[in-house]
């Protein structure tokens, strides 16, 4: 396992600058997630980290030492891709086992940690199995047991689970949790998936337009997002905004007959129009009619377990979720409470 350290690290492609003076510490055993929109440099990122990149400028450490200069074999650094890259003329077992082979470990120690990757990812019934006999999620396996054999200091995950469907995904977000927890090896991972991120990650950096926004735990990215982008980003549904006026007194008028007092007033937003931000499972519905934040029902999307309520708001949309499963139809006028302390208060989005 390896500390990793990033040092006002900046890439640029001609004129064309992608990374912009990052920072990050990676401590020893922890998985972080790199997560944001493409385009944000979060791969350009893992490149430079496994050495398929140059850096611009900044430097890039390793239980303290730079490594800058090291091809990516040297930096004991293992990658997992998006494409899984099996040779279709080699079983499991000898995919699994090839970087052994070359680099001339003897037959008896390879078929040794090729048994020991196999039984750690369940795929000791289908070693002898070539990848055209494998499903999607069994081919990321072997993949995945390629890296694991060569016992790196590090992991890189480049996007491993975009080519699988969405059950197949949730099965390998829990088998790749399931490897860090008996490995224990330094990881980072990257996503555009929140939720994937969420999920796995002891820690999370968002990125955007080639900067960090903020790194902190899920919980801590969910409950006191750093601005408006991470509020928008983090959660599933997303974060509602709703246009808004803040008075001075920290009354937050969100439509001619919606009223509500803040508990307090945010710091860093002055007076006047702003954007309330609000989650959509911090609202609740009131069968009764009197709460006070009057709006109309455009759609309801049933999901199973809850709905989705689509609701009309002064001058804006929010998503509701419905717990309750209430008997709504769309044009129907709905009262919502909300979680005062739950609301953030952000600029209006220049246009």
């Amino acid at each position: 396992m390896a500390t990793i350290e990033i040092k006002n690290l900046t890439k640029s492609f001609g004129a064309a600058k992608v990374l912009h003076d990052l920072n990050l510490q990676v401590e020893e055993g922890e998985f972080v997630a790199l997560v944001g929109p493409s385009g944000c440099g979060k791969s350009t990122l893992l490149r430079i980290l496994a050495g398929l990149e140059e850096p611009t400028s900044g430097d890039i450490l390793m239980d303290g030492a730079e490594v800058n200069d090291l091809n990516p074999k040297e930096r004991n650094i293992a990658m997992v891709f998006q494409s899984y890259a099996l040779y279709p003329h080699m079983t499991a077992g000898q995919n699994i086992g090839f970087n052994l082979r070359i680099s001339g470990m003897k037959k008896a120690q390879i078929a040794e940690e090729v048994n020991k990757a196999a039984d750690i990812l369940d795929l000791k019934p289908l070693l002898d199995r070539k990848p055209s006999q494998l499903s999607g999620g069994q081919r990321q396996r072997v993949a995945m047991g390629r890296a694991l054999v060569r016992n790196p200091a590090a992991f890189l995950f480049d996007e491993p689970l975009s080519n699988l469907d969405a059950k197949l995904r949730v099965q390998m977000r829990d088998e790749i949790k399931t490897l860090h927890t008996k490995v224990k090896t330094t990881s980072i991972y990257v996503t555009h998936d929140q939720i994937e991120a969420m999920t796995l990650a002891d820690r999370i950096v968002i990125m955007k337009d080639g900067r960090i926004q903020q790194v902190g735990s899920p919980s801590e990215l969910y409950t006191n997002p750093a601005n408006r982008f991470v509020a928008g980003f983090i959660g599933s549904p997303a974060m509602n905004f709703l246009p808004a006026e803040l008075t001075a007194s920290g009354a937050l008028k969100l439509s001619e007959t919606a009223q509500i007092m803040l508990p307090a007033i945010p710091m860093d937003v002055v007076a006047g129009k702003v954007d309330a931000g609000i989650r959509p499972e911090h609202f609740t519905i009131d069968p009764t009619g009197t709460a006070p934040i009057k709006g109309e029902v455009i759609s309801i999307e049933p999901t199973g377990a809850q709905n989705l309520i689509r609701v009309r708001i002064g001058a804006g949309v929010a998503t509701v979720i419905d717990n309750a499963l209430l008997p709504i139809t769309a044009g129907e006028p709905v009262a919502l409470n909300v979680a005062l302390e739950k609301i953030k208060v952000y600029p209006p989005e220049e246009s």
